[in-house]
């Protein structure tokens, strides 16, 4: 999977490494559905604090097109995490819709003995 990071700020650039291994864990078991994956980190509201910190995540499917999730927290780490567990249940929601409408197509198409 390849992953892409981009950030304007000094300080979520320091979290590349970071976020290029929790977008790996998070989506190691759907990594086949997913060939790419594109983080973007952004203080909304600069120097002057508060809940501002935005991370959006692009993951690009094989089938589904292009899934964005954006969260923003106060501090990169939980915007980031935010983000990325709501992809992850995004993207299994749509692989198990996809997988139950192929069973549904199966069983009618399969004549019942």
């Amino acid at each position: 999977m390849q992953v892409l990071f981009k950030s304007r700020h000094p300080k979520a650039h320091d979290l590349r490494d970071l976020a290029e291994r929790r977008v790996r864990f998070v989506l190691r078991r759907m990594g086949w559905l997913v060939p790419r994956a594109e983080v973007q980190m952004s203080d909304v509201n600069g120097p002057r604090g508060g809940v501002d910190k935005r991370c959006q995540v692009e993951l690009r499917t094989d089938g589904a097109g292009s899934v964005v999730v954006t969260s923003v927290a106060a501090d990169w780490r939980t915007a980031l995490d935010q983000a990325l567990a709501r992809a992850a249940r995004f993207l299994m929601r749509l692989w198990r819709r996809s997988s139950d409408s192929r069973r549904m197509r199966q069983r009618l198409i399969s004549p019942e003995s």
